[in-house]
């Protein structure tokens, strides 16, 4: 039975072969994934339709695969066919009792499959990527797999023996490595980037290269609310079983401003600019491959309670990635919150097609003045409005920002806003 790549989602038609959940060998179970594909947006992992042995992988990992494209061969209730030099190597172990020859015997296995296989040693989709990788000859790399094939663990190990043994002899030939192109002995490493980190990549140049982005910023007290989450806490996590945080007053501050400046829940498609009446908030979150922007749906219908869970919940899936694109398209506007990591000011970048985007930042205690003649110290927030100046004008960005100002500082008002 073939293995295909699925179909990933719409106006996705390739992907990345980011991990190898099973090798050449394993039995596999139905409904068992065996690959995992990483797209631009979200990794997905592709599951076998019958039970039986995988017996053949056709792309490495960090190789680009098609829609449709066979990447893998399992036989059903059949078992992975083995080397043809695999058989007399496994009873050699017997008559070499000697810790020496076994250790040499990897080696052996090595050079004999290399010369039977169309010269070509077997070895393991991840091993060959990293071979590739640091330039390292898979004929020459000693295996302890008792089926013969390389692991990314035997070429990881073979590339530093010989640095190892480069310090007592440093006259002693080794592996050659790529020479750096400046500053010779100094230290560095290459790392290639995924193929989500190069759409973020591809898609900031793009908003920067496209829209007319500006950033306007406002001071938050936020008393009132720290205020309001110590009273109210303890019975919120009784009733709701999950915390009451910051997010879910400025979702739905958010909510309230764009209700009343409604070029900011909008976007541009050819040369008519698109109102959109519902609320779909993204929530900046960190994730392994980087930062990401699930949405909670219909903000404005929802209450605090299940703002926090839905935010919960998505970052959650975040942190494992497990991201549908469903839980990342769709977005009307975008909150981050750059706080979370001390960020103190900052100017958050445009989440195309959106026009807008509320940056948040860390609370810190800031002489403020209460009148003319006292001065208090307060829990004090900057906060940052990124806008495309070419339908969102500067009086409606200020006033976007001052009501979410506005509203935190007094918020029961919330109730009545959102």
């Amino acid at each position: 039975m073939e293995i295909k790549v699925p179909e990933l989602a719409e106006s996705i038609t390739e992907g990345t072969v980011a991990s190898w959940l099973k090798q050449p060998g394993d039995h596999v179970e139905k409904g068992e994934a065996i690959v995992e594909l990483e797209t631009d947006k979200v990794n997905i992992e592709v599951p076998s339709d019958e039970a039986g042995t995988l017996t053949e992988v056709m792309a490495a990992e960090g190789d680009t695969v098609r829609v449709g494209e066979t990447i893998a061969v399992i036989s059903a209730g059949g078992e992975a066919p083995k080397p043809a030099a695999a058989e007399p190597v496994q009873e050699t172990p017997k008559e070499t009792p000697k810790a020496e020859e076994k250790a040499e015997q990897p080696v052996a296995v090595a050079a004999t499959e290399s010369t039977s296989v169309a010269d070509r040693p077997i070895a393991s989709p991840a091993a060959r990527k990293l071979a590739r990788e640091k330039g390292i000859d898979l004929a020459q790399v000693a295996t302890q797999d008792p089926l013969g094939r390389i692991r990314v663990q035997d070429v990881a190990t073979f590339e530093v023996a010989p640095r190892e043994q480069a310090k007592p002899a440093p006259t002693k030939p080794a592996t050659p490595a790529p020479a750096p192109a400046a500053a010779p002995g100094k230290p560095e490493e290459r790392i290639k980037m995924s193929r989500r980190r190069k759409t973020i990549a591809n898609r900031l140049v793009e908003v920067q290269q496209t829209a007319a982005m500006l950033t306007t910023f406002n001071e938050i007290d936020m008393s009132a609310v720290m205020a309001l989450r110590k009273r109210r806490q303890e019975k919120f996590v009784k009733e709701n079983e999950v915390k009451l945080g910051f997010m879910s007053f400025f979702t739905k501050a958010a909510v309230a401003a764009l209700k009343k400046m409604p070029y900011l829940n909008a976007e541009i498609q050819g040369d008519e600019i698109v109102l959109k009446k519902f609320y779909d908030i993204g929530i900046a979150v960190s994730a392994p491959d980087g930062l990401v922007v699930p949405v909670v749906r219909d903000a404005d219908k929802k209450n605090f309670a299940e703002i926090e869970k839905d935010i919960i919940q998505l970052a959650v899936k975040a942190r494992d990635n497990k991201l549908g694109l469903s839980d990342l398209t769709g977005g009307t506007f975008t909150i981050t919150n750059g706080g979370t990591f001390g960020s103190l000011m900052s100017t958050p970048i445009l989440n195309g097609p959106q026009v807008a985007i509320l940056g948040m930042h860390a609370i810190n205690l800031r002489p403020v003045a209460i009148d003319a003649e006292r001065m208090e110290n307060r829990p004090m927030m900057y906060v940052a409005l990124s806008y495309d100046h070419r339908i969102v004008d500067g009086k409606e960005a200020v006033t976007f920002l001052k009501h979410i100002k506005d509203l935190l500082e007094d918020p029961e008002s919330l109730i009545f806003e959102a």
